[in-house]
């Protein structure tokens, strides 16, 4: 369209020719008509061109110091893929971001002179052109998409508009247009600039960023304070927080405030509330006050800091000065600042541009390069950034591989600055169409009160099948045994799913460390099995002190690394806890427990059971909530030895068997211990599967052992049998298997942030199913499951040898 009107234009000047008589007039006319002619050319190649038709250009850039080029081999490959003509690179443009001429050419690109590169359809740069030695070089009508700083550089685009180029700003991309965020090259630059920054500060600092225990001495960490908490700010936070130091953040903007949090620094605040939100990504000037309290700020801080890191830009205005020079002077001897608006006149006040000076006795960086410092990867993201805008100028609006500056495109128009010579910038704001009101439907509620038939309808039917189902097992029960284990079955399974529903994730790893070591109770099926004397005589014997032997060892270890773990969660200002005071009711139970039984009182067993399932289930419950989780672990601690107990005293053997109990208990819990103890705090998650893996070892030592003692005549007792040695073996080989896996978890762990345990701490099959849907699906909790299942394992498995003793 501006092409037709300007040719109309030119028509209109060159009819009105004859009419006018002078010679003035008439060569005005023709100087009139020729200009409007040559805008008319140069226009008509604003319309869509085809992908075949253009050339790229790749010069390489002279600014001293710039080590950065404008594309990488892989950029050029995804153009070259996309369809251009041609992309020409200058010769050894990419030496300094260590990108040879043949990594180029292979990757279809030609190597070519300054001038050539230059001299095609579309530029690519990094820095703007510069004035005397390059804008020469440039084809009439070409077009240029780099850095350009039109708020600085009138005099450079005055000398493009002469030749009628378009030219398209990196920086003038709008930044809080969400599309345009794979073109945001500032941010790229940004994050490594701040990441550099703190590799110069430490560079320059005489000291250790972390802090140091050692034989020599102590060394404290580093203090460093970051000014402003945009895209650099956040990453120099990052980088120091790292490595080690302590940070402290200041913004005027208060969404910085949970980011920095987040990472770990510490958020400064004035007194006075004022918002500092600007617009396109920037904070705003603050009033005078405000000013005022920040600098009071910044002047106290200064003198316990020992590094400073400055962000703060005001774009198309000078940088401000945050730090004065009696701040300056008033910081520690050795202490940094480095300045990342140095090239916007610096908010140090002692900063030099390009240059490190030492002001009385503290290092002040002003690189103003700082991405290049970092050239091979600020050129991998730059080049990316470039490459995703210019395949973006046509495709976006419709034109499918046609390159077309499309003023539709809010970040094609926020970026343009010259098209065909004319001037653009500023761009207009992006227009955002009015969003009608969303009219909230009303629910219509009906008249009179709610008739609930229908749903209580429902569930009565579903409570009466789930009722029916119960009464049907006492139809098809053989017998007592059978009607016994599926109430406890029954039971356990409901108790457990109750218990741990609402667990806290971060709990969920401690959570199954215990359930872990109360399902060693695997360990009373082994000692109603076990016989001979100090020594096991056959063996079936032999395989229930197996069982026995790595129940303990399960038992010691998980309540140890159940400890450990509740260790991490445990702060400095956390009140001291005396948990060992549980030792007393422990005492009191199997203490009561052995005077009844040892006085002829027959229950006394069956009511050492009930104390010690609810132990257990007290244990568990308690550690769904971080308050209670220490004492959780001592109630299963006092449940599982409970139960033990009330086995020993039902079993009635002679001092050699007990000694040989002794011998396997005592061994067993004293090695799990150990290996908890001695084991690394990352290697836990490892340890507790292969913990786990003993209990399916008991399990099917002890159904082994039980058809090798008594047989299985009884078809409920052989079935238990075959379900204890299927289960037993499922867990023993999956959870021994999984440290060796634990490749997988490191694979699939970005994806599982609300999941502080590792899969496979559960046992059986199904519990690794349900650990992979929780690793899939953050949000999901299969706790219940899991510790449901470690139920289901322990009424299965010891009411194998209840049933024949």
């Amino acid at each position: 369209m501006q092409a037709l009107r300007l040719c109309r234009q030119a028509r209109a000047s060159l009819a009105s020719f004859d009419s006018l008589g002078s010679r003035v007039d008439r060569s005005g006319a023709v100087c009139t008509a020729l200009h409007q002619v040559s805008r008319c050319w140069f226009a008509s190649k604003a319309s869509p061109t085809s992908y075949s038709e253009l050339t790229v250009g790749v010069p390489k850039e002279t600014f001293a110091g710039e080590k950065r080029v404008a594309l990488s081999p892989t950029g050029v490959s995804t153009l070259v893929k996309a369809g251009f003509k041609g992309v020409l690179i200058e010769k050894g443009a990419g030496a300094g971001a260590k990108f040879t001429d043949a990594d180029y050419e292979s990757s279809g690109g030609k190597i070519v002179d300054n001038k050539d590169a230059f001299g095609q359809d579309i530029v690519l740069k990094v820095r703007p052109p510069k004035l005397d030695q390059e804008v020469g070089h440039f084809k009439d009508g070409s077009r240029l998409i780099s850095y350009i700083h039109p708020a600085r550089s009138k005099e450079l685009l005055d000398e493009l508009q002469k030749k009628h180029m378009t030219v398209l700003g990196m920086d003038c991309i709008p930044r809080t247009l969400s599309r345009a965020q794979s073109y945001d090259s500032l941010s790229s630059m940004a994050n490594i600039a701040g990441y550099r920054a703190v590799v110069e500060a430490a560079n320059q600092f005489g000291r250790f960023f972390t802090g140091q225990i050692t034989a020599a001495g102590r060394v404290p960490p580093a203090k460093v304070l970051v000014i402003g908490g945009g895209v650099a700010g956040l990453s120099a936070i990052g980088t120091a927080k790292n490595m080690g130091a302590v940070v402290r953040v200041f913004d005027t903007r208060a969404a910085v405030a949970e980011q920095a949090r987040s990472l770990g620094a510490e958020f400064l605040t004035v007194e006075l509330e004022e918002s500092g939100e600007g617009t396109g990504g920037y904070a705003k000037e603050m009033s005078k006050e405000f000013l005022d309290a920040e600098m009071a700020l910044f002047r106290q801080q200064a003198k316990d800091v020992d590094i400073i890191i400055t962000t703060a830009l005001i774009p198309g205005k000078k940088a401000p000065v945050l730090i004065t020079r009696d701040m300056v002077e008033s910081m520690k001897p050795g202490s940094v600042t480095v300045d990342l608006a140095a090239e916007a006149g610096g908010n140090v006040e002692t900063t030099v541009p390009n240059e490190v000076i030492n002001h009385k006795g503290v290092t002040c960086v002003g690189y103003t390069d700082l991405p290049s410092r970092l050239p091979t990867q600020s050129s991998t993201l730059y080049s990316n950034n470039l490459s995703k805008f210019l395949l973006s100028m046509g495709p976006f609006t419709g034109h499918k591989e046609q390159f077309y500056i499309d003023h539709k495109d809010d970040a094609v128009r926020g970026a343009l600055v010259l098209d065909n010579g004319e001037m653009m910038w500023p761009a207009p704001p992006p227009k955002t169409a009015a969003q009608p009101p969303k009219k909230e439907k009303k629910k219509e509620e009906p008249a009179g009160p709610v008739d609930l038939y229908k749903p209580t309808l429902n569930n009565a039917l579903v409570t009466t099948g789930g009722l029916g189902a119960i009464m049907a097992l006492g139809v098809a029960s053989p017998g007592a045994v059978f009607s016994s284990m599926v109430t406890k079955f029954g039971l356990a399974s409901v108790c457990g799913y109750q218990t741990v529903w609402g667990v806290t994730p971060a709990l969920h790893s401690p959570l199954m460390s215990v359930t872990n070591a109360i399902s060693g109770l695997t360990a009373v099926g082994g000692l109603l099995l076990m016989g001979g004397g100090y020594l096991p005589s056959n063996t079936a014997q032999g395989l229930a002190a197996t069982a026995v032997l790595a129940s303990a060892i399960n038992i010691g270890g998980g309540f140890t690394v159940t400890s450990r773990m509740l260790n991490m969660f445990r702060r400095p200002t956390d009140p001291a806890e005396y948990n060992y005071l549980y030792a007393v009711p422990g005492a009191a139970l199997v203490g009561s427990y052995a005077a009844g039984h040892l006085s002829g009182y027959p229950e006394m067993t069956n009511m050492a059971y009930l104390a010690s399932s609810g132990l257990c289930i007290g244990a568990i419950a308690c550690l769904s909530n971080q308050k209670t989780a220490r004492t959780g672990n001592a109630l299963g601690l006092m449940g599982v030895t409970g139960g033990i107990a009330a086995t020993l005293g039902a079993i009635g053997g002679d001092v050699p068997l007990y000694g040989q109990i002794a011998g396997a208990m005592g061994a067993g819990g004293a090695l799990g211990a150990y290996l908890a103890r001695s084991m690394a705090i990352t290697d836990l998650p490892q340890m507790v599967a292969g913990f786990h893996s003993l209990v399916g070892l008991a399990a099917v030592a002890t159904s082994v052992s039980s058809y090798m003692a008594h047989g299985a005549s009884d078809p409920v007792a052989l079935t238990a049998t075959f379900l204890g040695a299927l289960i037993g073996t499922i867990t023993m080989t999956g959870h021994a298997c999984w440290p060796a896996c634990h490749c997988f978890e490191a694979t699939w762990k970005p994806h599982a942030d609300t999941c502080s345990y590792m899969p496979a701490v559960g046992p059986g099959l199904l519990n690794c199913c349900c650990d992979m849907q929780h690793m899939l699906q953050p949000g999901a909790a299969p706790s219940g499951t899991r510790n449901a299942m470690s139920d289901i394992d322990w009424v299965l498995l010891s009411t194998v040898t209840k049933s024949h003793v």
